[in-house]
């Protein structure tokens, strides 16, 4: 492997002229820097990464941190969507990526700040952690600049992206009740995330608007998991022949509800409406379609890792940026004919 005094001694400058060359500082002109790059992309030079953060005090490294990380989760689609912006946005701003899973077991072992030493990171961006998650206190407090995506918390090195979470789950909530629904469940999921929080604001304060008094037994738990919805389906569906309509606060946990819908024999949505929210790939291949809140993961990674990149840079810019939604009708749900 090629190295600096390799690349020197071909362009014919010194081993330091090289170096702050390759290392992008300023006090070396454009056609000295241009021939020095030919030279060490014809070499097969490759920078120290290691080398590069101790002369510059910056790796030049974004971790993405997600939790619980898990083979049943290929099919929700929403983190590795996330996860294609934040890569494709430190790409071209020249900026190395390391994916980064963590579960309550390792963080007893390894502390946040331990973990962002190890790897040398400028900054990360971080994706599902749950409110009273000891990393997410950790982080928030750290000078490590972290972004939080769908997680609003704003502070000195701390920035959020996220959508409008709670606008978007009233409109599906409302268009539910204008084709005639009032008995409408709703399955949300795991009750330390932020957004199953606002989903679950929505659902209520909508409910309240058209004066539809809320029944808690019609509110359920499925934990973002298809299994554990089809689990808590099954019985209440039975229980509940009432229930037209349910808003489930993801398209995983829909899928979960649809299974159980055909375990029972009940059509959708003829016997049981079924709203989701995210938007993930298999949501319009199912049978019938899902109608759903469609969120664009890809454009909030691309901000989360613009953002973040800004504050370790030192940039004055805005520590919140906001993507839409769109509810997205398909054939899921239809009038309620009861």
């Amino acid at each position: 492997m090629a190295t600096l005094k390799d690349v020197s001694r071909a362009s014919g400058f010194s081993v330091t002229t090289v170096s702050r060359a390759l290392n992008g500082y300023d006090d070396v002109n454009k056609e000295t820097r241009d021939k020095i790059v030919s030279v060490a992309k014809e070499l097969g030079y490759s920078p120290n990464i290691l080398a590069r953060s101790l002369v510059k005090k910056q790796s030049k490294t974004i971790g993405f941190l997600v939790t619980d990380l898990k083979r049943e989760s290929v099919k929700d689609n929403f983190m590795f969507e996330t996860l294609c912006g934040v890569s494709d946005e430190l790409s071209d701003l020249d900026y190395e990526f390391v994916l980064l899973s963590t579960t309550t077991s390792k963080q007893k072992n390894k502390t946040y700040g331990q973990m962002c030493a190890e790897r040398q990171l400028d900054g990360v961006v971080i994706q599902g952690l749950k409110r009273d998650d000891p990393y997410l206190l950790e982080a928030i407090e750290s000078k490590v600049p972290c972004v939080l995506v769908d997680i609003p918390v704003e502070g000195l090195n701390t920035g959020y992206v996220t959508s409008n979470q709670l606008e978007s789950a009233k409109q599906a909530v409302r268009y539910l009740i204008r084709l005639g629904h009032k008995q409408i469940a709703f399955m949300n999921g795991a009750p330390h995330a932020y957004v199953s929080t606002v989903r679950y604001d929505a659902y209520r304060q909508v409910l309240q608007e058209n004066g539809i008094e809320l029944n808690e037994a019609y509110v359920l738990n499925g934990d973002f998991e298809e299994g554990a919805s089809k689990a808590v389906a099954l019985p209440f569906l039975l229980n509940h022949p009432e229930v037209t309509a349910i808003f489930c606060a993801s398209d995983v946990m829909a899928l979960g509800v649809l299974q159980a819908t055909r375990e029972l024999g009940l059509n959708v949505p003829e016997d049981l409406s079924l709203v989701g929210f995210d938007n993930i790939l298999l949501s319009q291949y199912v049978s019938p379609p899902l109608t759903t809140v469609g969120q664009q993961p890809y454009e909030m990674g691309k901000k989360a890792a613009e953002m973040v990149v800004s504050i370790v840079e030192g940039k004055d810019v805005p520590h919140e940026a906001f993507v839409n939604n769109q509810l997205i009708l398909r054939e899921s749900v239809t009038k309620n004919r009861r």
